[in-house]
């Protein structure tokens, strides 16, 4: 199971894989039987006929074992469907089936090193840099532990030395026959010992000011840029590690040697002061600015936005803020050491110094509308030095009137930011900090979120250094499909835990580039419908979606050509889930495909919206839908999702057992229920051959025939009929009811 699981787990069943799961063993089975079949040996049962043989039957008694255990279970897998399944296919060739399951489960560990291989590379590398940068601290910390040591002996060479100079002439005078000079000098060895000493203390320092020079350089011009653009990529959905854990360990294990150094200098400074020692061994005044320097640029850099602005209401969008709506920022101060706690008073200002402002009236002028300044505290949990403002707020600035610009951007347009300001005081550094959020996009309306969100991927996607570019869109570049495609499947990824594959990121690309270079143009991205029909998705999956979208049961993106071409060859009763093309704000639809007489018809049902999905789950809507034919017998359609997974297998545990059970009488009212039918369509004659009939852009017609007769038929309409052969798709009139329910009828129809 765990190999099935971690395939499930990294959305690995696609390609070469999922194709043998199409052709030569049905997915379905493999699910539930992943216990049984990875416990066997395969490659051995492949080559011997006996082996298979016994194996074979092993198998039909595990099914058999299992049916009888999970009899009472609501709709659980079909283990009869499945014997039968394998009886049919490989009673007669035990050996067959051991080759083909050899063949999907060597596949299945190809598929997972590959991945694991791919991932290790990425870890590793970033591992290793950090393992290395994570040495040189460890020994810029033993070094200055060592120095303090030195020092600390020096003081006590200092000591003794000051005793033998002050008394070397009594000394002198009680030691009989030892000459004046001779004491002299010792004490003048003992000097020269010191300042040889010194000097030596003073060496080692700058040799670890030079080592820090060079982590400090790495620290602020490469790991927190680096940080800050995983951030980046975080926010507009990005599965990237932004934690500030080794960022914090390195900034408070460098800022506390150099402050460390520094006390060290000031102690040799004080010795010298105390002993009146002024040789050259005298600590020189650009060691301590050059260790001051280093402290004060570690420090101006350690003030980091650890979460960007946010509302509450949408938190899968940062950056987007509305006016008089309550948004959350956190900030946090990576050199972590005791002493710097409740120290720094952070305030926010909004688009402080903000030249493009100044320069063009026509941005509009925000303000807060409070004071948000916060004290530093330690975070118990994370054991950070945050500031958290979980109430801030936004009022547009009337009185500062916009000028007149020959440039004009739009609400989703307009780039501001939040600067977080604090002053450093502490031991004889004194410095302004500052930390910036990115770029963010003021609406005044919940209707320009999808819009703003547009224009947040666009920008986070182009603009990846500092200073921030809040003018990119007055002449905003092009997007390659590349950089558009992956971040339309982060989207997919943050709401669904799954990620578009090649065939949904096809079907996009079809929709939204339509020039050969394959660049995507800001201006027929903002203005076109199809990421407006994107987004209307993304929320139908996170309200009522993410289960099955995670689990890989919905399609999604397949065009009604490609569904006629899927299904045709499958067996009766074979369905899958694709998203309506037509809805804007988001519906799922099914089609099925069964033959009859020879002749196989594609159907689909009319979409389900949000709103029909709030009344009963996509899972019942499947389990309960029917088609009533002549006579008002009815039957369920659905058998086997894309390509051959048994319904239930699929969808059973998502079943609402609560509503497909009968109640018990308590009331007095007959007993009813939510039951989603169509009627079964009579035939048409089919159409020339040279002609399409698309009822989707007939609404009117389409009104039309229902408001003709729907009294008459006082039934819901039918479901769209995809007719093959001849290989021309027809769309007839009239739609499926989403539900009918019963009042008068005590029973689902």
């Amino acid at each position: 199971m765990a190999q099935w699981e971690e395939l499930l787990r990294l959305n690995l069943l696609q390609g070469q894989l999922s194709n043998l799961y199409e052709t030569k063993f049905p997915r379905h089975i493999r699910h539930c039987l992943c216990f049984f079949i990875e416990g066997q040996d395969w490659d051995s049962i492949a080559v011997d006929e006996n082996k298979a043989r016994a194996c074979f039957k092993n198998l039909l008694m595990h099914l058999e074992h299992r049916s009888v255990q999970e009899s009472n279970i609501l709709q659980g897998p079909d283990f009869p469907g499945m014997s039968d399944y394998l009886v049919k296919h490989f009673q007669d060739k035990p050996l067959h089936l051991a080759m083909i399951l050899s063949e999907c489960l060597q596949e299945e560990r190809k598929v997972l090193a590959l991945a694991s291989q791919k991932q290790d590379c990425g870890i590793s590398a970033v591992e290793e840099k950090w393992k290395v940068l994570d040495n040189r601290v460890h020994d810029l910390q033993r070094q200055t532990l060592e120095i303090k040591k030195e020092t600390k002996s020096l003081e006590v060479l200092y000591e003794n030395y000051d005793y033998i100079e002050k008394s070397w002439q009594s000394k002198a005078e009680q030691c009989v026959g030892l000459a004046h000079a001779t004491v002299r000098e010792r004490c003048l060895q003992q000097a020269s010992f010191i300042i040889q000493t010194k000097q030596m203390v003073l060496v080692d320092i700058w040799k670890i000011l030079q080592q820090a020079d060079q982590i400090v350089a790495v620290l602020t011009d490469v790991e927190v840029p680096e940080w800050k653009r995983r951030q980046q990529m975080a926010c507009i959905g990005g599965p990237v590690d932004t934690s500030l854990d080794h960022l914090q360990k390195w900034f408070t294990a460098v800022a506390e040697v150099l402050i460390q150094v520094r006390q060290l200098l000031q102690k040799l400074e004080d010795q010298n002061k105390k002993y009146n020692s002024h040789d050259a061994s005298s600590p020189p005044a650009d060691t301590e600015t050059f260790a001051l320097s280093l402290l004060t640029k570690l420090l101006e850099n350690a003030l980091v936005v650890e979460k960007q602005p946010i509302m509450s209401s949408i938190p899968q969008r940062p950056l987007i803020l509305k006016t008089g709506v309550r948004f959350t920022a956190t900030v946090r101060f990576l050199a972590n050491l005791p002493e710097f706690k409740c120290l720094l008073k952070v305030k926010p200002v909004f688009d402080k110094g903000v030249e493009e402002t100044m320069i063009m009236n026509c941005f509009r002028q925000f303000d807060f509308n409070r004071d948000n300044s916060k004290v530093m505290d330690v975070d118990s949990p994370n054991e950070g030095l945050v500031a958290e403002f979980a109430h801030m707020s936004l009022k547009e600035n009337k009185a500062r009137t916009k000028g007149s610009s020959e440039i004009h951007l739009g609400v989703i347009e307009e780039l501001h930011f939040i600067k977080f300001l604090t002053r450093f005081r502490y031991a004889g550094v004194n410095c302004d900090i500052e930390a910036c959020s990115l770029p963010v996009v003021v609406i005044s309306s919940t209707a320009q979120i999808p819009a703003a969100w547009a224009s947040v991927m666009w920008y986070n996607l182009l603009s990846t250094s500092e200073p921030r570019n809040l003018l990119l869109f007055v002449d905003p570049p092009p997007l390659t499909w590349q950089q558009l495609s992956q971040v339309l499947s982060w989207q997919f990824l943050s709401v669904g835990q799954r990620e578009l594959d090649e065939n949904q990121l096809l079907m996009l690309r079809e929709k939204i580039v339509d020039n050969p270079d394959g660049l995507v143009h800001w201006s027929k991205f903002k203005n076109d419908s199809t990421w407006i029909w994107i987004d209307g998705i993304l929320d139908l999956i996170k309200r009522h979606l993410a289960d099955f979208w995670r689990d890989g049961y919905i399609m999604g993106f397949v065009s009604r050509k490609t569904t006629q071409v899927l299904l045709q060859e499958k067996q009766s009763g074979t369905f899958l889930l694709r998203f309506s093309e037509s809805i804007k704000d988001g519906a799922i639809t099914f089609s099925w495909v069964e033959h009859t007489n020879g002749e196989s018809r594609v159907h689909a049902v009319e979409p389900y919206t949000k709103r029909d999905l709030l009344a009963l789950s996509l899972p019942d809507i499947i389990y309960l839908y029917s088609m009533r034919e002549q006579g008002n017998r009815t039957r369920n359609p659905l058998c086997y999702l894309y390509p051959d997974i048994q319904r239930d297998a699929a969808f059973g545990r998502y079943y609402s057992a609560e509503k497909l059970a009968p109640k018990k009488d308590v009331t007095g009212y007959i007993d009813r229920k939510l039951v989603p039918f169509s009627v079964y369509p009579t035939p048409p004659s089919s159409p020339p051959q040279n002609m399409e009939v698309d009822w989707d852009n007939c609404a009117e017609n389409d009104q039309l025939f229902q408001d003709l007769f729907s009294d008459l038929l006082d039934l819901p309409g039918s479901p769209l009929i995809l007719m093959s052969p001849p290989p021309t798709q027809v769309n007839l009139p009239g739609h499926s009811s989403p539900f009918c329910g019963s009042a008068d009828v005590g029973h689902m129809i």
